[in-house]
């Protein structure tokens, strides 16, 4: 097995994280998910927490928010447990949340087993979820009935003719935002609070302890120029969240405002922080790495979708689909984990030092 960069599978990365987290010392508690991955094999979500249990601060690192995106993630926390584990400050507990959809991650799918994108799950479900009309008028083309080459040839075209119409970040906004209408289309909201949502209503809490400050890192890729590494705020300009994550690491984008690449999203999991952590200062951010460009993203996204909603993901050419989104979200050439690693070091040197310096 690699000892750095991506590993090839779910099974791999998770055995290597354990592995990693026991050589640390850490104290790791695992959560069996209900269904099993691709090989049969055993899902769960593993924590791993390093440090005292009174500490003042936390810092939260989460992998696999988005299944696929657990390959960039995972290989990040093994990382930091095998080489920067010295230099947490002694006040300060680290929590690795590994493959928070581990569903997806095993399965090569940025969602989880209901067909939910978590990070469109966390919404008031009180309330009726919010609508996307929009989403509706296009919904036939984003994932059709056939998958043949015809198809794919005129819908994109058509997808394309529609974004020259509205405006690409207006069509990015109405694919991407979420949607709550068509259970087997893209970013799907879901009903209900999914396994992975309640698993971490019920948890985050005794993570964070009594800590009087958390700051939390969320591993994403996808979005964004090659390598690049953006910090993605779900708070505007003015809250006091944003304001101290643009202190600590100064170029940070807020997707309310529309300065990020990503789209304003309905249901996000660092958005229900308040509500989960609502006494305890928390300074929250997705750290998001470019890949392939958003086009191919997409396209990735649309065969995925096509493919378990024809019922049959083991059946002919699934290979080649889960192949075409692991390249999608997850860049095996070591020239691309070298950025990545880079740029994740000095994110997190930096919040453990603001964490630390009270």
């Amino acid at each position: 097995m690699d000892q750095r960069g991506l590993t090839a599978t779910y099974a791999q990365s998770r055995a290597r994280f354990l592995e990693a987290a026991a050589d640390a010392g850490a104290v790791v508690v695992s959560s069996e998910h209900p269904s099993r991955g691709l090989a049969n094999e055993t899902l769960a979500i593993d924590v791993a927490v390093v440090g005292p249990d009174d500490a003042p601060a936390v810092l939260l690192i989460v992998s696999g928010t988005h299944g696929v995106e657990g390959y960039t993630g995972s290989a990040l926390q093994y990382h930091w447990l095998a080489n920067r584990l010295d230099e947490r400050p002694d006040d300060v507990r680290v929590v690795l949340l590994h493959a928070f959809n581990p569903y997806g991650f095993s399965w090569v799918r940025r969602v989880n087993e209901d067909n939910v994108d978590l990070n469109r799950n966390f919404i008031d479900w009180s309330d009726a979820p919010p609508p996307n009309e929009e989403y509706g008028g296009i919904a036939h083309l984003l994932v059709p009935d056939a998958w043949d080459l015809d198809t794919q040839q005129s819908t994109t075209m058509a997808l394309l003719a529609y974004a020259e119409e509205v405006g690409f970040e207006r069509l990015q906004e109405i694919v991407s935002g979420g949607q709550y209408t068509h259970p087997t289309g893209v970013f799907y909201g879901g009903t209900a609070p999914v396994w992975s949502h309640r698993w971490l209503d019920e948890h985050l809490a005794g993570l964070v302890g009594n800590a009087e400050r958390v700051a939390v890192v969320d591993l994403h890729t996808g979005l964004g120029p090659w390598g690049h590494g953006e910090l993605i705020s779900h708070e505007g300009r003015g809250a006091a969240g944003y304001d101290r994550a643009s202190a600590w690491w100064d170029d940070v984008r807020s997707m309310v405002d529309g300065e990020s690449v990503s789209a304003n999203l309905s249901g996000d999991w660092l958005g229900a922080l308040d509500r989960l952590l609502p006494s305890i200062e928390v300074t929250a951010v997705a750290l998001e790495f470019g890949t392939v460009d958003t086009v191919s993203v997409l396209q990735a996204l649309r065969a995925d979708t096509f493919l378990h909603a024809s019922g049959d993901p083991l059946g002919s050419g699934s290979d080649a689909v889960r192949a075409q989104v692991r390249a999608a979200f997850a860049d095996d050439d070591p020239a691309w984990f070298d950025v990545v690693v880079s740029r994740f070091d000095d994110v997190v040197s930096a919040a453990s030092a603001n964490l630390a310096d009270r």
